[in-house]
């Protein structure tokens, strides 16, 4: 660790996993082993690098390690409290009991072992508190101590105290606040010896992309020998900025690091964590740790499919099932843009904003603006290895001060606790079985084939060939991927293989190599155009020995999928039967465009299978189709065949994967609004908008805008709303799927949802 600080490398961080009946390790993600020193070659063909063959051999020892961590660890349960409250600057004199303490038991005896609790809005969030913070730090304080106070004045368990003992039953680890957000994580103090490593951080991703009006603050820890992480955050408000929302998400998980130093990086890396081996980085994330908490006001709403009317009346009713099919985050998590790798136990009780502060009944007084409840405040969690964490509860609090419930989890963790003696018993073991086959003679391998061919490759299918790799030698044999010459990578973009690099020892099992195939929208585009082949050669290196070539292709299976529209239009064949090779395309349909389509007549066939029999589906456009229907949907649309008897969630999942698919999108980004839309100017950015599309994207733009509004016409039925469909549009016709982080683009995208609102509800087309 020390010679790679020196060296200041800083290649992404790989995780390598081991095999419990093997000592052969791979590495699961893929990355070239970082290596600074260059190859040695000799004149018999062998070639050498002697910093690689350290890495690849430290590397199998940390694994071996790890894979009998049991051996040396003391595992122990600990419970650990999240709690999250906007507070809205309100709260004074009212008792943090049921909130905070809700769960102890009678005499203390379930007192959690960690508390960390989040607030938001401590402050107002007025121009000076963002600008200058000028009452946080005394408000942070307050919060803190009274914080401090409700729980070291109840019984905790053996050893419990009360509010009369300077010493307290919990002693506060660290506070962090930024504007209107605090985070602060307690221990019993029985546990205090054992925690260390304690670091924080703040993101701000509120005004101007930075301020402290929004954002996320954040304390890690490590408990015992496991590492531990909390965060709060406040995300962007409005029920229809759920672009915002997962836009601040990604910001804060980004920005958030901690420097945990060298003591504590090289500790990891002997305990069997290699993260920071590999990157060689003192500077750990928030998805580094063994566990990871997510709490706060995240701002996700009830998705506006939902009348707010219809919303309060589930959320009195305590009627929750459609709501949480239709909650915000819930839809974006499965759709796997925000939080993904992350867990939420189930919403069990009603939505905890917006409340009359003071009360228990949702905000409806006539001088206010009416909201629809929703669940903004929420406790998420990720963990490297999902047996060790086990929610118990998952609740909310029934204080009233605030226009929000506080929210309250409690966790059972299982927490390592590494026992050294025993530690370097394993590690001698190690090294003893290694020293016994380590500088003996030269490493031999043999692989069971070095020709791969994928037959045909079809658009959106993964295809994975194998080859077996055996120790034929009598010593270590380490390999590794490398790039050809001159080129940045060691393969296609179309092609992964996993791994990348290894270790063998004598008379272990075979290694394998899985190379896959998967051809996505920017390959099937290279493909289309010619730019690309199915074809490669690999390059194996052993490590003081000689290199292996391996020849992978395959043979395209042409899709109208990662196609542009002014091609499509061109053939009234199949696209499976168009040749890829221009020449031959040439002979067979000469150059005439007087016969073009006009518009694809892939898109005519699925947008007439919806009309056909689909308008009046449930919840049309929101629920996700059958990945078997979707796969040979396309095959369809791609052979020519008739369609069967598919789920009709399955044809518009298809219909907007083939529009966002296309190589350049419908609506030129050049022709997206710079004004900001309101009444005066809708009509005059829509004409303008109309008269800049080329000839078959005006086409394609009015058939599917016409589409839109038949959709409009069965909503009683299918539940579309204009505002809902009106992002389909705009995904399918305007950013293909591609979400924006930058803030000016994502306003012209917003000013975009406000012309196809006009679109599907004029009659200006």
């Amino acid at each position: 660790l020390q010679q790679q600080q020196q060296q200041q490398q800083q290649p992404p961080t790989s995780t390598l996993s081991v095999s419990r009946h093997s000592s052969s390790f791979t590495n699961p993600n893929g990355d070239i082993l970082p290596i600074k020193a260059t190859d040695e070659e000799f004149e018999d063909g062998r070639v050498r690098n002697a910093e690689a063959m350290n890495k690849i051999r430290d590397a199998w020892i940390y694994t071996q390690i790890s894979t009998r961590e049991k051996e040396f660890t003391h595992y122990r349960n600990a419970r650990i409290f999240l709690g999250t409250w906007n507070v809205n600057a309100k709260g004074k004199d009212e008792s943090l009991d049921s909130w905070l303490c809700a769960d102890w038991g009678a005499r203390g005896e379930y007192a959690p072992d960690i508390v960390a609790v989040g607030l938001q809005e401590m402050v107002d969030l007025n121009a000076v508190n963002v600008a200058v913070e000028n009452k946080s730090a005394q408000k942070s304080q307050t919060w803190v101590e009274r914080i401090r106070m409700t729980l070291n004045s109840r019984p905790c368990g053996v050893g419990g105290g009360n509010g009369n003992d300077p010493n307290g039953s919990y002693i506060l680890i660290q506070s962090k606040y930024l504007v209107g957000l605090m985070l602060c994580v307690f221990v019993k103090a029985t546990h205090r010896a054992r925690v260390k490593c304690v670091h924080s951080d703040s993101v701000g991703v509120g005004v101007m992309g930075m301020m402290g009006n929004k954002g996320g603050v954040s304390v890690r820890m490590q408990f015992y020998d496991s590492t531990l992480c909390f965060v709060n955050s406040h995300l962007a408000a409005h029920r229809e900025n759920v672009i915002g929302r997962n836009s601040d998400f990604q910001n804060i998980l980004s920005k958030l690091q901690y420097d945990i130093g060298y003591e504590a990086a090289k500790q990891s890396i002997q305990n069997g964590s290699l993260s920071q081996w590999y990157s060689g980085s003192q500077t750990i994330g928030v998805s580094d740790h063994d566990i990871a908490f997510w709490i706060g006001d995240l701002n996700y709403r009830i998705d506006e499919s939902i009348s707010t009317e219809l919303v309060l009346n589930l959320s009195q009713k305590f009627d929750l099932e459609k709501l949480r099919r239709h909650d915000q985050l819930n839809m974006e998590r499965n759709e796997g843009r925000v939080f993904q790798g992350w867990h939420e136990g189930q919403l069990n009780f009603p939505p905890t904003y917006k409340y009359q502060p003071g009360t228990d009944m949702y905000e409806q007084r006539p001088d206010k603006k009416l909201r629809a409840p929703a669940w903004c405040d929420r406790v998420l969690w990720l963990t490297k290895d999902p047996s060790y964490l086990k929610q118990l509860h998952y609740s909310r609090s029934e204080l009233n001060v605030s226009d929000h419930k506080p929210v309250m989890s409690t966790f059972v963790a299982v927490i390592k606790d590494v026992i050294q003696s025993e530690r370097e018993k394993v590690y001698y073991s190690v090294m003893k079985r290694l020293d016994e086959y380590d500088n003996q003679s030269l490493p031999m391998v043999g692989l069971d084939r070095t020709e791969l061919d994928f037959g045909e490759v079809r658009y959106g299918m993964s295809k994975t060939l194998q080859i077996r790799i055996a120790n034929t030698g009598k010593v270590v044999a380490q390999f590794r991927l490398v790039p050809k010459l001159d080129e940045p990578s060691f393969c296609k973009p179309w092609l992964s293989i996993l791994p990348t690099y290894g270790m063998i020892i004598p008379s272990d099992h075979d290694m394998v190599v899985n190379f896959t195939i998967n051809i996505n929208n920017d390959i099937a585009r290279a493909l289309n155009s010619g730019k690309e082949v199915l074809e490669d050669i690999i390059i194996l290196r052993l490590e003081n020995g000689r290199d292996y070539y391996i020849t992978v292709k395959g043979r395209y299976a042409r899709s109208c999928f990662g196609m542009s529209v002014d091609e499509l239009v061109m053939y009234n064949d199949p696209i499976r039967s168009i040749p890829l090779d221009p020449i031959r395309r040439v002979e067979k349909y000469g150059t005439d465009k007087s016969a073009m389509l006009c518009v694809p007549k892939e898109l005519w066939r699925i947008v007439d299978a919806i009309y056909g029999k689909g308008l009046h589906e449930m919840d049309l456009f929101s629920i996700s189709g059958y990945k078997e229907e979707i796969d040979m949907i396309r095959e369809s649309l791609d052979t020519g065949e008739p369609f069967g008897n598919f789920n009709i969630h399955s044809m518009t999942d298809v219909l907007v994967s083939f529009l966002t698919s296309l190589t350049s999108t419908v609506v030129p980004h050049s022709l997206l609004p710079t004004l900001e839309i309101d009444a005066q100017n809708v009509q005059a950015c829509a004409r303008s908008l109309l008269e800049g599309l080329p000839p078959i994207n005006y086409n394609v733009f009015v058939y599917m805008i016409s589409f839109f509004r038949e959709c409009l016409l069965y909503q009683q039925q299918n539940q579309l709303t204009t505002v809902k469909l009106a992002r389909v549009c705009v995904a399918c016709l305007v950013t293909g799927g591609v979400m924006y982080e930058n803030k000016q683009e994502v306003q012209r995208q917003k000013s975009m949802h406000l012309l196809m609102i006009h679109f599907l509800e004029s009659s200006s087309i």
